[in-house]
């Protein structure tokens, strides 16, 4: 290995900054002539990229489809940009994976083995299971943190800095010291951490191996302070490295690793703006016209495990069956947009949520009166009009790394929102002091946090919708991203 390590760090790019992550900042669709077209993406990383001035910076993606291979494939390895597409300002390295490795890795590891850990969302006496089949998903997800290593120790310049991202890639920190020790490397964790006693389900070497994976990084982030304790918990009971909980680091194998904590917030004039073009006003009007002039609690989720939308549904019956003054005086307005539907249990959760959306809408429906609209196709600017139209936003997550729901609602409200939080968001860690916090679990008490919201009076909703706003853009993406590149770089 010293060898290869000695001989890839002899084979410099040119990139002084890297960022690595599953999806890019691009995708490709197959046109019926064989034609590729490409879309550009959103989301935080992407706006935060924008703040890197520099062309020759380079982000690192794999290819999630087969017209993202067929592209990959074309451009000279991989190299999107040197294929002519416009990426957007940076260049952009897509791999392509064998797709059967990829599905393993992302699906059978990433998603249903770590997601799972972090978001402690086992069934136990069925679940996990770490039997032969998981021993190749395991090996797919080795070769995949090894590919992206690899492809990042080719890019990176001497001494460059590479910020890797997610639980996708926890082990590529380590694969990619090895490689070139010469790079500055941080990785960011956007889910929550477990604590060591549920983390310990995963195989012993596979849970030393993900710990000592992002340790192979200089600095590791989290989204909150508790996500970071709570890794470093970790590998003091599974590594028996050494922390300083004061200083927030961990030492372990002769090296320390500093954690950060970057609170990710909500991109304020990207929301006011694109919340007020014609499309988002044309849902408004209809969302308008459907609730007419009752109340409205509103949730815009992924049918994903973790979003709790179930329990959230039979909160909002429990009020309507035990404060019978709310019938035909409030709409509960559910986006429950698909996720992850090539796993069985996000198929039969997304089931259950229309199943119990429709039981409601029976019970307690009139003539006059839908209790509850839930649309399950993603439509952003119609989610931007939930987002103006609510008086309550119900954000109620078993877990979550953050929740940025919480944070841009009471930004792009027009009449001011209370908001219900599940105190195991990790947005809790700054909004809590002025939600309505709840324990995700109990219906009951949801029930009655949305029925104190509801009868909230103006002015403190308005004023607790201004301290929202505030805490939830105090680190809008750009700056969240700057802040690990200067301390990455010791700036």
């Amino acid at each position: 290995m010293a060898d290869l390590a000695t001989e890839r760090s002899n084979q410099t790019g040119a990139a002084p900054i890297l960022v690595a992550s599953n999806r890019g900042p691009v995708s490709f669709t197959a046109e019926d002539d064989g034609s590729l077209t490409l879309r550009r993406g959103g989301g935080g990383l992407v706006s935060g990229l924008s703040a890197i001035d520099d062309p020759s910076a380079v982000w690192v993606c794999a290819a999630l489809s087969e017209a993202d291979r067929t592209a990959a494939r074309q451009a000279p390895d991989g190299r999107l940009d040197l294929a002519g597409h416009e990426v957007g300002g940076q260049a952009v390295r897509m791999l392509d994976i064998d797709p059967g490795t990829f599905a393993r890795a992302y699906n059978g590891v990433a998603n249903s083995t770590l997601w799972f850990v972090h978001h402690l969302l086992y069934e136990t006496p069925v679940a996990p299971v770490f039997d032969d089949r998981f021993r190749r998903e395991w090996d797919s997800y080795q070769a995949y943190n090894t590919a992206f290593a690899e492809a990042l120790a080719a890019e990176a310049a001497p001494g460059a800095a590479v910020l890797v991202q997610d639980y996708h890639l926890s082990l590529a920190p380590a694969l990619l010291r090895e490689l070139r020790p010469d790079l500055r490397i941080g990785h960011f964790s956007h889910t929550p951490w477990a604590p060591p006693e549920y983390y310990r389900m995963l195989p012993d070497d596979v849970a030393a191996d993900v710990l000592a994976g992002i340790l192979g990084a200089d600095r590791a982030g989290f989204l909150t302070r508790r996500w970071a304790l709570a890794f470093a918990d970790c590998c003091e009971a599974v590594l028996g490295a050494v922390v300083d909980r004061g200083a927030l680091t961990v030492t372990h194998a002769g090296r320390t690793t500093a954690l950060g904590v970057h609170g990710l917030g909500a991109d304020a004039d990207f929301l006011r703006e694109r919340a007020h073009r014609p499309d988002v006003d044309a849902r408004l009007a209809t969302l308008r016209e459907a609730v007419g002039e009752r109340r409205t609690i509103v949730r815009v989720d992924r049918t994903e495990l973790s979003k709790n939308i179930v329990r959230g549904l039979l909160a909002y019956r429990h009020l309507l069956r035990t404060r019978p003054e709310w019938q035909d005086r409030v709409v509960h307005v559910a986006f429950a947009y698909p996720s992850r539907h090539d796993l069985p249990e996000y198929r039969e959760y997304t089931a259950a949520v229309q199943r119990i959306a429709q039981e409601i809408n029976d019970e307690f429906g009139t003539a006059s009166w839908q209790p509850l609209i839930l649309h399950v196709n993603d439509d952003f600017p119609r989610s931007l009009a939930a987002y103006r139209l609510a008086d309550v936003a119900l954000v109620n997550p078993i877990r979550d790394g953050m929740n940025l729901v919480a944070k841009e609602v009471p930004v792009v409200s027009d009449a001011g929102c209370a908001l219900v939080l599940s105190r195991e968001a990790g947005a809790h860690a700054e909004l809590a002091e002025d939600s309505v916090v709840v324990n995700p679990y109990d219906v009951i008490a949801t029930a009655e946090a949305l029925h104190r919201a509801l009868t909230m009076p103006e002015a403190e909703r308005a004023d607790r919708t201004k301290r929202l706003a505030a805490a939830a853009t105090a680190l809008p993406p750009q700056q969240w991203f700057l802040d690990q590149l200067h301390a990455l770089r010791g700036e």
